[in-house]
């Protein structure tokens, strides 16, 4: 398994270090883009940027740093392939890789980008989808995509799945095999698979920002690390597809999200939304949120990430809880089932309803739910809450423990508990 300047104990200290770990950041899937797209051999391109980056730990110093890192880079991990072809290739494609790669390196070049793909360009974008591709299982999705685009450490990647950083390495070793073996094209889909494919690549943005924003097991209900790195990866698909309405509502929508996150626990406890301090929200991330969601909406083409986006900026537009649009909430939420007529949708939707209309409105809309979602632990929450607005203890008190019993999160958990013992009070 390839090392990268995380997993390398010898680093040099100093500006020298800062812009290693910086170019690692920045340039990593670009650098494994340009090889990729030049051998087609996911592995070798890895192991030889990998290389490159502690190649660099050990060349750069604070009085010889390369003027532009990625060019650097991108020719060291070009001759570190070299080499690994000349001492292992065998027949006639890894010979053509060997002439590929030398011939570019003679010329002083980066290997150049396929015809076909100049419209899209940046050989990221490739990448994210070729990550993201449906063959491939949806946790070997999210661990390339955080280390390939992410730029991570497969010691960071495995604390995110709660697995031990071997496990997570034969895993990413799985993958990048199957790409190989599979023969997965490292391209952009073509105009008629575009559509299905993009959803693709922005479900598996929104499940790694989803488990850092309300973590399912640990001590923490929000982790940081992985919210921020979601929306470093939205903005990347911003910037390389700026014309994409969906693209654009995704990043709004954790943007939103995210602007909330200091708010969300207070001294170890959750705060719900209608308690939240809202001198405490970002107003930053909520003025990007919203000039990215403008763009969004002005193409013309509404999407789910699109609704769910409006929904989010109507709470932050909110100065406090009572000035909720709670009615045009419902009324995005009713379209949002249309075109996603799932059960969390659903809920979602009831509990709009249960503040525009009242509790009873919502547990109504809510009974039909318990078949599809009696494992999903913010429906009995959701439930509780909404019997103990109404006066009915020893029913919330029922959903409240039938949640317990389904959440490992140690904020969420005290956070019930606590909502247990008001009861009856």
């Amino acid at each position: 398994m390839p090392r990268t300047p995380a997993d390398v104990d010898d680093r040099p200290t100093g500006s020298s270090r800062k812009l290693v770990e910086r170019a690692f950041r920045e340039e990593y899937g670009r650098v494994v883009g340009a090889l990729l797209a030049a051998t087609g051999d996911f592995e070798l391109a890895e192991d030889a940027v990998s290389e490159a980056f502690v190649a660099a730990l050990s060349t750069w110093s604070d009085d010889r740093l390369p003027d532009n890192p990625g060019a650097w880079l991108t020719t060291a991990a070009r001759r570190k392939a070299i080499d690994r072809l000349r001492r292992t290739a065998t027949g006639a494609r890894k010979q053509a890789e060997l002439e590929y790669l030398a011939a570019a390196e003679e010329a002083g070049t980066d290997a150049p980008v396929a015809e076909d793909d100049e419209a899209v360009g940046d050989e990221r974008l490739r990448l994210i989808f070729t990550c993201c591709h449906p063959a491939l299982a949806l946790d070997a999705r999210v661990a390339l995509t955080l280390k390939v685009l992410g730029g991570l450490s497969t010691r960071s990647i495995a604390r995110m799945f709660l697995v031990e950083e071997a496990a997570m390495a034969q895993r990413l070793v799985r993958a990048k095999r199957k790409i190989r073996d599979a023969g997965i094209p490292y391209r952009i889909p073509d105009e008629g698979q575009l559509a299905d494919r993009l959803g693709g690549v922005l479900a598996v943005v929104y499940l790694i920002f989803n488990e850092g924003y309300a973590a399912w097991d640990g001590d923490d209900l929000v982790r940081a690390d992985l919210c921020v790195e979601a929306i470093r990866l939205a903005m990347v698909l911003v910037e390389l597809m700026p014309g994409e309405p969906e693209v654009l509502g995704l990043a709004a929508l954790m943007l939103f999200h995210d602007a909330r996150r200091d708010a969300r626990v207070a001294r170890g406890r959750m705060v719900l939304l209608e308690d939240q301090d809202r001198s405490l929200w970002d107003q930053k991330r909520i003025a990007l949120g919203r000039t990215l969601l403008d763009r969004a909406l002005a193409v013309g083409r509404p999407g789910p990430y699109q609704l769910q986006a409006a929904i989010s900026g109507l709470h932050c537009d909110a100065p406090h809880p009572d000035a909720t649009d709670w009615r045009q909430i419902t009324l995005l939420y009713g379209e949002l089932y249309r075109r996603m007529p799932n059960p969390v949708v659903a809920l979602n939707r009831a509990a709009a309803h249960a503040m525009a209309d009242g509790p009873a409105v919502g547990l109504e809309l809510m009974a039909g739910l318990a078949d599809d979602l009696d494992g999903y632990h913010p429906y009995h929450v959701a439930r509780a809450s909404l019997l103990e607005r109404l006066g009915d203890d020893r029913a919330a008190s029922t959903a409240y423990h039938r949640a317990l019993e389904l959440t490992d999160n140690r904020v969420e958990r005290r956070h019930i508990e606590e909502r247990l013992a008001t009861l009856g009070r």
